[in-house]
């Protein structure tokens, strides 16, 4: 049976925290090892985990990112298989227990993710179909925005490692990078249940610090069209991958200058030609 290291990042979120690692303990199916890595938190985290959570395995680096975190948190693990959550998100019962089960039936995937649920200030989202769950060979859906969530993953450990983990160099998109490395490369297992709960609304979210996160993304495709991941793309991928970037770089430019940017209209222009 494959061994499963659960790596939690955190940043003064000690009020989501509990729920986070409890839906972890109230697996149905277990995993090995529950990591903690503390980015740096100024509220009382690490008290907290020693008092009540004595057996999980608690690292504090200064304030450094999630990226860094998610890394350090793997660097650590003595688990062949990494599962991700964020410490704001809150896994359901069967979440493992499937996933074992999907590999089982098909040993060859090197990842596997779900399907989840949103809610949002306390209230459920209904998902457009755009962010609809898919599995195979998903690198096109992977392009306009990121297709797999952190924590619905479970990955192997050398995979992760393969593709340089997750560049810590990116504000935010970070997941979008790895998945377009991964995806460029593997077919991905999808169990197509909704065994994820993601909350969203909280003023600390990525999403809510940077604006235009499509700048990172046009980071990280560029970046892929000039890596030795391209090699794997067929040439429609490739071409998929060309457009997608051209379009997001124009919507930047334009968005630029109507702010009055003309140096970064310039730039994201310059990237069309």
């Amino acid at each position: 049976m494959k061994s499963i290291s659960v790596v939690i990042p955190t940043y003064n979120r000690q009020h989501t925290l509990a729920r986070a690692i409890e839906s972890v303990l109230d697996q149905t199916a277990a995993v090995d090892e529950i990591i903690v890595v503390d980015d740096g938190s100024t509220d009382q985290t690490r008290d907290f985990l020693f008092e009540k959570y004595p057996n999980v395995d608690y690292y504090y680096q200064p304030n450094a990112g999630v990226s860094a975190a998610r890394n350090k948190g793997v660097s650590v693990a003595k688990s062949d298989w990494i599962a991700f959550l964020d410490s704001d998100d809150q896994w359901l019962e069967k979440k493992i227990g499937m996933q074992r089960q999907a590999w089982n039936l098909y040993p060859s995937y090197r990842i596997v993710h779900s399907d989840e649920i949103w809610i949002r200030n306390g209230v459920r989202v209904n998902k457009k179909n755009k962010y609809t769950k898919r599995g195979g060979r998903i690198f096109k859906d992977c392009l306009s925005l990121c297709a797999i969530s952190p924590s619905s993953v479970v990955l192997e450990k050398k995979l992760f490692l393969e593709v340089g983990g997750f560049d810590e160099a990116l504000p935010a998109c970070e997941d979008y990078d790895l998945w377009l490395k991964i995806c460029s490369t593997y077919s991905v297992l999808l169990v197509d249940t909704q065994l994820l709960q993601k909350f969203g609304g909280d003023k600390d979210q990525l999403s809510a610090i940077h604006w235009g996160l499509d700048r990172f993304r046009v980071t990280a495709l560029q970046r892929l069209l000039n890596s030795k991941y391209v090699e794997a793309l067929s040439p429609n991928e490739r071409a998929c991958a060309e457009t997608v970037l051209a379009e997001k770089c124009m919507i930047l430019a334009v968005g630029a200058d109507k702010r009055g940017k003309q140096d970064e209209a310039e730039y994201y222009q310059s990237l069309l030609l």
